[in-house]
């Protein structure tokens, strides 16, 4: 049985676009699918910095 949000995602399947992740590496960005697969890997395992609000 298929759920509303699928049947929605099916049917505008057509309207979708590619999302490119890009990362800064040696100081340039660089997008993530052109890594090798060592790199993804790398990639995926990374800690996120994030801010604490004053």
């Amino acid at each position: 049985m298929k759920t509303k949000i699928n049947e929605v995602s099916e049917q505008n399947q057509h309207l979708r676009i590619k999302c490119l992740v890009y990362t800064r590496v040696m100081g340039y960005h660089r997008p993530v699918e052109s890594f090798n697969i060592g790199k993804k890997g790398e990639h995926k395992q990374r800690v996120h910095f994030r801010e604490n609000p004053c």
